[in-house]
């Protein structure tokens, strides 16, 4: 079985070799790493990582954390690997559909943002409304959306009282992005976290920002 594992470690040389080799100890197979954010001392990256059958994750945390400076953020399930650095292809995609072109880019945007869900929102006279939305989005929409108007991209704080009660109760991370205009959004859910990083709020910002101009 296949874990999204987000893992804070030290920024030098060796640091992530001597991760793989903790992992491999405990015959965790890393499929694929990525980069999301890195500091003067720090580097936050997520593993996709195979456990043997039968296995429990908690033993992936317990063999990263037995090496000096790695703290895990966070563990899920996830099937496949990280298509992270595949926006220009999904936004070729995108302006090359023939068709409901917001319907290719919220379908997309999962698996190369690592989220659970996207959908487009916008702002209407009775309230926003959802204008699109991936195969996972969740049925219960949000009946306001005080964070709109919107006009940068921004990490939404998934506790509040516009978030329905369903998405709470998932611990589900948000996030928003301006698309077009600012009463509309492109808004990603990452139901049980973790939170999104700056970097992640700033890669979804271009992405919107890019579809934006390419949709006119």
């Amino acid at each position: 079985m296949s874990f999204l594992m987000r893992v804070q470690v030290p920024d030098q040389p060796g640091a992530l070799g001597l991760l793989a080799s903790a992992l491999g100890t405990a015959d965790v197979d890393i499929l694929s790493v990525d980069v999301v954010e890195r500091s003067e001392n720090l580097a936050v990256d997520d593993l996709v990582v195979e456990i043997p059958r039968g296995s429990f994750p908690d033993g992936l945390i317990t063999a990263a954390e037995a090496i000096d400076g790695v703290h895990v953020i966070s563990v899920r399930p996830f099937n496949g690997v990280l298509d992270t650095h595949r926006e220009l292809e999904l936004i070729d995609v995108v302006a090359g559909t023939i068709g409901d072109r917001l319907q290719v880019l919220v379908d997309g945007l999962p698996r190369v943002l690592s989220v659970g869900w996207s959908m487009i929102v916008a702002s209407g006279a009775d309230g926003p409304y959802q204008v699109v939305g991936s195969p996972a989005s969740p049925e219960t929409q949000p009946r306001t959306a005080p964070w709109l108007p919107l006009r940068e991209p921004l990490a939404l704080d998934g506790q509040a009282e516009w978030v329905p009660r369903s998405w709470r109760d998932m611990d589900t991370a948000v996030a928003a992005a301006p698309l077009g205009h600012d009463r509309r959004a492109l808004l990603i859910g990452r139901p049980g976290g973790p939170e999104f990083r700056p970097s992640e709020v700033a890669r979804l910002g271009h992405m919107a920002g890019i579809v934006a101009t390419v949709l006119g």
